[in-house]
């Protein structure tokens, strides 16, 4: 299997918490309707506690395909931003894809799916990376800017929560207990978005979340469906 390894983080740069990132639930247009996200969030100065599936003051606007214990915090790295920044040809701000931990030092997109992140008094587990969906072009002004997300390959990666506790701008960040298996949170949405023939390897990942594993087994029993019924054409 091929995976991504994990790199030294930015010049050496010792990995920190960057910016704090919270937002509610507004109504805005799309399509001639109102919907209710939370995409929009700003930068706060801390510290904010962090329990049950939230970072305090942040709230999700559909529980259904948002939130929850496998996705209560969303991370982002500061250095992605700024990939975006000089993709959009225009300043971004923390907060912007809808992040509520924006990183510095720590390459994100290659962290190991099960790894513990610890800052401040809570520690964190990374859950899943997040797949982009129609909001978040709501958010950027460009309905196709979903598509572009994906194809970038800087997901980020959403996180549970393992002790709660409070974080601050400027904690640092120490990753722990990363899993032998180095599937990364990149890994698995490249499985989704371009190689559905990876799912095999996410199968068996036991910290992976339950609906990317089911989704995996899915997959892999539609190849097999495909592989019989072309052995059976061939006969």
């Amino acid at each position: 299997m091929s995976k991504v390894s994990r790199e030294p983080s930015p010049e050496g740069r010792a990995a920190e918490v960057a910016y704090l990132n919270i937002g509610t639930p507004r109504l805005v247009g799309w399509r001639g309707e109102q919907v209710r996200t939370s995409i929009w969030k700003h930068s706060v100065p801390g510290p904010l506690r962090v329990e049950g599936v939230n970072l305090h003051g942040d709230d999700q606007a559909d529980r259904a395909v948002h939130g929850g214990p496998d996705k209560a915090i969303y991370a982002y790295a500061l250095e992605d931003l700024e990939w975006w920044a000089a993709e959009l040809g225009s300043t971004v701000q923390p907060g912007l894809v809808g992040e509520n931990l924006t990183t510095r030092g720590l390459r994100v997109t290659d962290a190991v799916v099960g790894e513990h992140w610890h800052l401040g008094t809570a520690v964190l587990q990374v859950a899943q990376p997040r797949i982009p969906c129609y909001k978040l072009g709501l958010r950027l002004g460009d309905p196709q800017f979903p598509r572009r997300f994906a194809a970038a390959a800087r997901p980020g990666a959403y996180l549970r929560i393992v002790v709660p506790g409070e974080i601050s701008p400027g904690d640092p960040i120490t990753v722990s207990d990363r899993p032998a298996h180095g599937v990364t949170v990149q890994f698995v949405a490249r499985a989704y978005h371009e190689d559905h023939g990876l799912a095999a390897d996410l199968v068996h990942v036991p910290q992976l979340a339950d609906g990317w594993r089911s989704w995996a087994a899915k997959q892999m029993e539609s190849r097999a469906s495909r592989g019989s019924l072309r052995g059976a054409r061939a006969r």
